[in-house]
């Protein structure tokens, strides 16, 4: 069973840290395992503000009556809620920040996959470089707008995909032989070599909103997961 952690709690408002490899809501094949579900068991009805992808880690904030879900729905729909994200990036990247304006729709040969395409809706992206590695960037991003897959398609589309994405990356996962290269030697007895992470490699990180109720500004945290954190250590050990 998933477990989520519990940022704030109140009549109005859930804000949550979901973790890799959960649905945020049911999803069209019939998994119903999913956030939501965890959530309505917990504090009955709740309604749907954002999500994340399946693969990535971090926070997400849900409603708990129907005018504070008008209220947050508003504000990611004028984009006055920040959507800070960590990323893990193929490649050195260039400029230490930039930002990416390209409209983003659904690739017309592979189903359930998004690509940068004039006739798709318009999605901004901000990013500045945390860290660089050799062969690897550590970005934040901040998006402005909430396409589906926008950070993995447009870091993609700048020629620097997630170190670690399946659909639109090099690698479905991280190997430590990877970064070690040749000095690497995996035990005599290992059969295969274990992944240091297998999904994708983005956190939302931190979220600015304001309360439905109060309209206070509010800001959360979340650390990076064991996986995350431990590729990033890692990669300063071998890859700095």
């Amino acid at each position: 069973m998933s477990h989520y952690e519990l940022l704030h709690e109140d009549e109005h408002l859930l804000v949550v840290v979901k973790p890799a490899g959960l649905l945020s809501i049911p999803d069209r094949f019939g998994n119903k395992d999913s956030l939501l579900g965890l959530l309505e068991r917990d504090f009955g009805k709740v309604f749907v503000v954002h999500r994340l992808d399946r693969e990535t880690s971090g926070i997400l904030c849900f409603a708990r009556s129907e005018a504070a879900h008008r209220h947050l729905s508003m504000q990611f729909e004028h984009h006055t809620a920040d959507k800070y994200y960590f990323a893990l990036l193929d490649g050195v990247l260039h400029h230490d920040e930039g930002e990416i304006d390209k409209p983003i729709g659904e690739h017309p040969g592979t189903p359930g996959k998004m690509t940068v395409t004039n006739s798709g809706k318009p999605s901004l992206t901000f990013y500045r470089v945390a860290e660089r590695f050799k062969r690897f960037t550590l970005a934040e991003a901040l998006i402005k707008t909430g396409r589906t897959h926008q950070i993995r398609v447009h870091f993609q589309s700048i020629g620097y995909p997630l170190a670690i994405d399946a659909l639109y990356g090099r690698r479905a996962a991280f190997l430590l032989s990877e970064i070690k290269g040749k000095t690497y030697k995996s035990g005599k007895f290992s059969e295969e070599e274990r992944p240091l992470m297998s999904r994708t490699s983005l956190h939302a990180a931190r979220l600015r909103i304001d309360h439905p109720a109060s309209n206070e500004r509010l800001e959360f945290k979340s650390e990076l997961p064991k996986d995350f954190a431990a590729v990033l250590n890692q990669l300063r050990k071998w890859g700095g």
